[in-house]
């Protein structure tokens, strides 16, 4: 876990729920981005997840927030700031992203072991 707390402040263009991940049409890579910010807070990481459809005033309470969507909601969202500054506009960042955002060591699904093997050596687990 990372000594110093870091914030992460997750602003969405419009969405039927709170995490895209209803509806008829689901964009594959909310599931994971959804997965990826569950395994922030795991870690310590305060995460703070803002729709523009249902929480508007968070969106003008952050002069920062306001002037990228003043030069283009579609390039600007979704937007993401850690620890008070914007780092990401316009993509959803991979969990690897986030953690060296956040200071934290990566463990991404790329890094984890075959489903198939508990990820011990050939002569077992220490």
């Amino acid at each position: 876990m990372s000594s110093v707390q870091s914030k992460v402040q997750v602003f969405d263009k419009p969405m039927c729920c709170s995490t895209g991940i209803c509806g008829p049409r689901v964009d594959p890579v909310l599931p994971q981005f959804a997965a990826d910010l569950a395994w922030l807070k795991d870690q310590g990481v305060e995460v703070e997840r803002f729709n523009l459809a249902q929480q508007p005033q968070e969106f003008v309470a952050h002069a920062d927030v306001q002037a990228a969507l003043r030069e283009g909601p579609d390039e600007a969202l979704p937007l993401v700031r850690v620890n008070g500054r914007i780092v990401s506009r316009g993509i959803y960042p991979t969990r690897d992203q986030l953690s060296v955002w956040c200071q934290l060591k990566a463990h991404s699904l790329s890094q984890q072991p075959d489903s198939g093997s508990c990820g011990c050596g050939p002569k077992g687990c220490c």
